[in-house]
């Protein structure tokens, strides 16, 4: 695998800005990664731990999937560029099921404020840490809106490449082993439906961006002030291929070249995950 991190490293290098990964070949098991210890702004990649600490949750009985929810004005999460409930109007009940799958395939923020508040904060550091989320924090329920693109690394939420790459294995594993599910504090089925959500994802201009029409990509993205992120499960039919997680930080609004910043990290995203692809299935 020496060849692909050699090439996947000079990618990173030759941007204009940081960026950091975490591998993994799921067929061999081997790992590496680019700066992956390095602690950067999530953005939405957080939301893989809230859903499963409140999968965690149902599993304990404290929650269940079908309980009604009711989004109100007290709740919709206004003035964000994050999902749809924030434009439907109040006053219509959904079940936890529908707001979870809502929170991570179109990262709706008023469905995660919902989640997020029957969680609260320390439920969901506590859960991070004690999977191994070491380098993760999550500070605020919601990103506050008005986050600066020269803001400090302690004042929105953060984590790391290889802690995301961690849960996403954990989610995985524990489709088929009750131990590992256990590790998570859910069952089998718990994580197998969160893995189900994580492949409704429709947010697709990152990671599955380059691969082949149609192949099966479990992740979730991250947008924010100055981070273009995505973290997945890129599969090769229906088996899984490979875990790859990537964080750009300190992405300019444009380049010296004109370009937009927030392209060419996609872009990067998007390659590197295509490179991967390719060398795994060759």
């Amino acid at each position: 695998m020496e060849e692909l991190i050699n090439r996947m490293n000079a990618m990173c290098l030759e941007s204009p800005f940081q960026s950091g990964w975490y591998l993994k070949n799921l067929q061999t098991n081997e790992s590496a990664n680019y700066y992956g210890d390095v602690v950067v702004p999530s953005a939405s990649t957080r939301k893989i731990a809230i859903l499963m600490n409140a999968m965690k949750w149902i599993h304990e009985g404290k929650l269940s999937l079908d309980q009604p929810i009711r989004i109100d004005e007290t709740n919709q999460y206004v003035g964000n560029s994050s999902g749809c409930f924030q434009y439907l109007r109040p006053g219509f009940t959904v079940q936890l099921y529908d707001v979870l799958t809502m929170m991570i395939i179109v990262s709706d923020n008023t469905s995660t404020g919902i989640v997020a508040n029957l969680l609260g904060l320390d439920s969901i550091n506590e859960f991070s840490q004690s999977i191994g989320m070491i380098g993760t924090t999550h500070r605020h329920k919601l990103p506050p809106l008005d986050l600066s693109i020269d803001h400090s690394l302690d004042y929105t939420n953060s984590t790391t490449p290889n802690d995301v790459g961690l849960i996403l294995e954990l989610i995985l594993l524990g489709t088929n082993d009750e131990k590992v599910a256990n590790k998570l504090g859910s069952s089998k089925e718990l994580c197998q439906i969160a893995l189900d959500i994580l492949l409704n994802q429709k947010l697709n201009n990152k990671l599955p961006a380059l691969l082949p029409k149609g192949t099966k990509v479990a992740h979730k993205t991250g947008t924010g002030a100055r981070n273009y992120n995505d973290a997945g499960i890129i599969f090769l039919e229906d088996s899984p291929l490979f875990i790859l997680t990537v964080f750009t930080e300190n992405v300019p609004t444009s380049l010296a070249d004109g370009r937009a910043g927030h392209g060419v990290a996609c872009d990067l995203v998007a390659r590197l995950s295509s490179e991967a692809y390719n060398y795994f299935i060759n």
